[in-house]
């Protein structure tokens, strides 16, 4: 106080330079804040921009889904998902067929154990089929439900053809039959233009579906070179064939 009542021109000249400088500073903040400004504003909009592209995608693949929706299910129809589970249930049905000449062949007054191996190992490939089904089925994202199998015949003897001859024919019109129905699932599959199931169908079900049906062809055909029909001898040689 002392001072500036002594120097009144210096305390204004400080006054004023004081002032000079507090607008340079204010000026000074108010370009980095518009700056500063600007760029959130560029990055707001930018994050909206992203936050339409995922709100869009979410609207096409969502990522929240009901307890019965799959999180992993894309381009998977619900027409391939119902062929599916009919194919699945062919091929147990078919196993279930195996599975019961596996037990008349193995009785003790039928006695062809080679048959009854035969067919056990048959029964066990159908099976795994369903099972590989499955699992593909599972992959989609589909849900499998499986349905009720129908009783086989528990009897294969046939007065005219045997049971061994009988029972070889029978696998051959199994084999056919699923041939038939993997062809079904494949239509379906490329009605729906999905190429993936297409892939799968035709590398690992009907290329060796195909492959079955010649070999048990090549079994009847071979079989009947042995003996009429009903030849029980022609019946037992074929058997130590298959015991090996």
């Amino acid at each position: 106080m002392f001072i500036t009542a002594l120097c009144p021109t210096a305390h204004t000249a400080a006054l004023g330079r004081a002032s000079a400088t507090m607008m340079k500073t204010t000026k000074s903040s108010s370009s980095s804040m518009a700056i500063r400004g600007a760029r959130v504003r560029a990055h707001a909009s930018s994050d909206v921009k992203k936050s339409e592209a995922i709100v869009e995608a979410t609207s096409i693949y969502p990522v929240v889904a009901d307890v019965d929706t799959s999180f992993a299910r894309c381009g998977f129809t619900s027409a391939c998902e119902e062929a599916m589970n009919r194919q699945i249930n062919i091929e147990y049905n078919v196993s279930y067929i195996y599975h019961s000449m596996y037990a008349y062949f193995s009785r003790d007054n039928v006695a062809l154990e080679g048959f009854a191996k035969h067919f056990e190992k048959e029964s066990l490939e159908e099976r795994a089929h369903a099972q590989q089904l499955m699992d593909y089925q599972n992959l989609r994202g589909g849900k499998v439900i499986l349905q009720q199998l129908l009783p086989p015949q528990s009897e294969f003897d046939h007065p005219e053809k045997g049971c061994a001859l009988y029972a070889l024919e029978l696998a051959l019109s199994l084999e056919k039959l699923n041939l038939d129905k993997l062809r079904e699932l494949y239509v379906v599959a490329d009605d729906a233009n999905d190429a993936a199931l297409c892939d799968f169908l035709e590398g690992d079900m009907l290329a060796p579906q195909i492959a079955s049906i010649r070999e048990v062809a090549e079994m009847v055909a071979t079989l009947k070179r042995m003996g009429p029909p009903g030849d029980g001898m022609a019946a037992w040689h074929f058997d130590q064939t298959l015991r090996a």
